[in-house]
């Protein structure tokens, strides 16, 4: 009864697996970068900027208001406001146009430093973008090493069972004695103990990936291998951490621009027709229109200009301090990242050389064991070197993608 229900749990266990649905990397960084509200944010900022734009160039358009002012200040009894003054009433209905005159190259410094923003709302962007995919790659390749670690334990599993058989059979001929055949039973319940803790571990990795990636999905998943290498290391100025500084040193060249442009003297033309009467005198007549300029220059305002050039001086010394300062952490990072993934490949290395002593011995060990020439306590003790060297294996492979990882983040 035993022996048939553990085999409906195998054939169940294996169409479930083969059936599982198999979602890779890409699937993982597209669906984040397209559920990702901080990205949407940064369009819109985008969008609403374009807009501004829209409204600076409307704001020099002629402008066209209509006024109507219509009041009456009574007298009675020789009490009341001097006509003088308010004329006793008014009624007025005008239309007036007002246009100011700039240059259009203050124009263009206007419309410069909203394209400017738009680079550094772009920029920020393809930063967040980046910081998106390092967090999603990172857990992709986590919930990637649970999985390897649960099927290379499933797999060490199937062969303790096959022992375990061997063993019993041999333990009931009297070749092993009993206490040899329950340590070795004990070993394979721990085993067995591992894949279900690995199980659980699994699911809950592959749950917080598809919970950053925003995805709402519990099936069952399998993830194959990121199959990730170093990209090429890109110009210091092509890279999107310093294209910053670029955009910074442009904004405040403009700003300088802006400054100077604040101080050319200013024009502007008005004019309005319509109706405007006290109704005095022959109000059907007091029909007409009124134009003019105005024309503003700034003389003197307490040396105010030079205080504003300081002040983009200062900033310009910040940014170029932060930028100095980011450029040797820039390569620093990149280096010691370097030497961490020779280091773990030159470990990988002498751990596959451990593992075929590791699987070495235990080929033999099984097969003295066929012959009951084995002694258990050395077959558990190579089982557990070839487990111990198979989970460093695993661990640093998962480490050696995480360096990868690292170093595409700055190289991107």
């Amino acid at each position: 009864m035993k022996k048939s229900f553990f085999i409906t749990f195998i054939f169940i266990w294996n169409f479930a697996v083969s059936y599982a649905q198999s979602n890779n990397l890409d699937y993982y960084i597209s669906r984040a970068l397209s559920n990702s509200p901080l990205l949407k944010d940064y369009q819109n900022q985008v969008q609403s900027n374009l807009v501004d734009s829209q409204r600076l160039r409307a704001s020099y358009l002629p402008q066209v208001t209509a006024t109507s002012n219509n009041y009456y200040s009574p007298v009675i009894g020789g009490v009341g406001y001097d006509d003088a003054i308010t004329n006793g009433k008014q009624v007025s209905a005008l239309v007036g146009v007002n246009k100011s005159i700039v240059s259009k190259k203050y124009l263009s410094a206007q419309f410069a430093s909203i394209r400017i923003q738009n680079n550094s709302i772009d920029n920020n962007a393809r930063i967040s973008e980046q910081d998106i995919k390092r967090t999603v790659i990172a857990q992709y390749i986590t919930a990637y090493g649970s999985l390897q670690q649960l099927n290379f334990t499933k797999e060490i599993q199937e062969l303790l069972r096959k022992e375990e058989s061997i063993l019993k059979t041999l333990t009931e001929k009297n070749v092993y004695r009993q206490t040899d055949y329950l340590t070795f039973l004990v070993t394979l319940q721990q085993q067995e103990l591992s894949v279900k803790q690995l199980y659980i571990q699994s699911l809950n990795d592959i749950a917080a990936l598809n919970y950053l990636c925003g995805i709402v999905d519990t099936a069952k998943t399998v993830l194959p291998d990121p199959n990730i290498t170093i990209n090429q290391l890109p110009s210091i100025d092509n890279s999107v951490f310093f294209t910053k500084y670029t955009i910074d040193s442009l904004q405040l060249i403009n700003n300088k621009a802006l400054i100077d442009y604040s101080y050319k003297p200013k024009i502007s033309l008005f004019a309005d027709g319509g109706y405007n009467s006290s109704l005095a005198y022959r109000a059907y007549k007091n029909f007409g229109t009124n134009f003019g300029v105005n024309i503003s220059f700034p003389i003197y305002d307490g040396r105010q200009k030079k205080m504003q050039y300081s002040k983009v001086d200062i900033a310009e010394r910040t940014r170029q301090n932060y930028k100095s300062f980011y450029t040797t952490q820039y390569y620093q990072q990149v280096a010691q990242l370097t030497q961490q993934l020779n280091a773990t490949e030159s470990l990988i290395g002498d751990i596959n050389h451990q593992i075929k002593y590791a699987e070495g011995l235990i080929n033999v060990n099984n097969q003295l064991l066929e012959t009951g020439d084995a002694k258990i306590a050395d077959l558990i003790i190579a089982l557990n070197n070839y487990l111990t060297a198979k989970y460093l294996l695993t661990q640093n492979t998962i480490s050696r993608l995480q360096i990868i990882n690292q170093i595409n983040y700055w190289n991107r």
